[in-house]
């Protein structure tokens, strides 16, 4: 069982998300919370595996209290759901510590898919979030000459390379495996050793990687540099 703690500032929200993944057989809603602040205050209590936490908030907001939360519970994951898309806002949550940032109107079904893979270590990205994060890192390489690729990436094997390149376009497992013709576990044993070879968190930093370096992945793709 997941114990989930709602954090928002409307209760109608909270009411609304405790209801809908009540259904859930594997979660459980274990408490609400209408700021930050008060969820800090009874995280020993209620021992959450994942906080669904909302952005602006009176008192603490979430970003903050996402902050203190990996300080203070580094096991306990944060996925933030918000209405607010703003670039600072994305940027600031996951630097923060979220492991994923969807907005409020996903459905509820894919919210709880998100949820399990949250907790499972997995950062969970909205449609179009991951495209500004996109956009803010090509953004800030405008101005800086493209370095070389780094040697544990020219170190992946042909196909490591091209599940990198396929997280980079914001490709999920399970689309990476029918792309490449592949099983879905197959993939997940590739995500795993370029996470563990390339030194990164999580598919976040991996596609911001890819992104830096999508020319070189390109070519040695097919087969002009190996």
């Amino acid at each position: 069982m997941i114990k989930v703690l709602l954090v928002d500032d409307q209760s109608l929200i909270r009411q609304g998300l405790a209801a809908l993944l009540g259904l859930e057989p594997d979660l459980e809603i274990v408490g609400e919370a209408e700021n930050g602040a008060m969820a800090l205050t009874i995280m020993t209590e209620l021992n959450p595996d994942v906080v669904l936490m909302d952005v602006r908030m009176p008192i603490m907001d979430g970003v903050a209290a996402t902050r203190e939360i990996k300080i203070k519970f580094p096991q306990v994951k944060v996925l933030v759901l918000t209405t607010f898309d703003d670039d600072e806002y994305v940027q600031a949550a996951l630097e923060n510590g979220a492991m994923g940032y969807l907005l409020k109107d996903t459905p509820s079904e894919e919210l709880a898919i998100a949820i399990r893979a949250v907790n499972k270590g997995y950062t969970q990205l909205g449609p179009g979030i991951i495209k500004k994060l996109m956009t803010q890192f090509a953004n800030s390489q405008n101005h800086q000459s493209s370095p070389p690729p780094p040697a544990n990436l020219m170190e992946l094997t042909p196909r490591e390379k091209e599940v990198l390149r396929l997280i980079a376009t914001g490709d999920s497992n399970k689309e990476i495996a029918q792309k490449l013709y592949i099983s879905e576990g197959t993939v997940k044993n590739h995500v795993t050793n370029i996470l563990n070879r390339l030194d990164l968190r999580d598919r976040t930093q991996a596609a911001i990687l890819a992104n830096s370096f999508l020319d070189y992945l390109h070519k040695s793709i097919e087969g002009d540099i190996l």
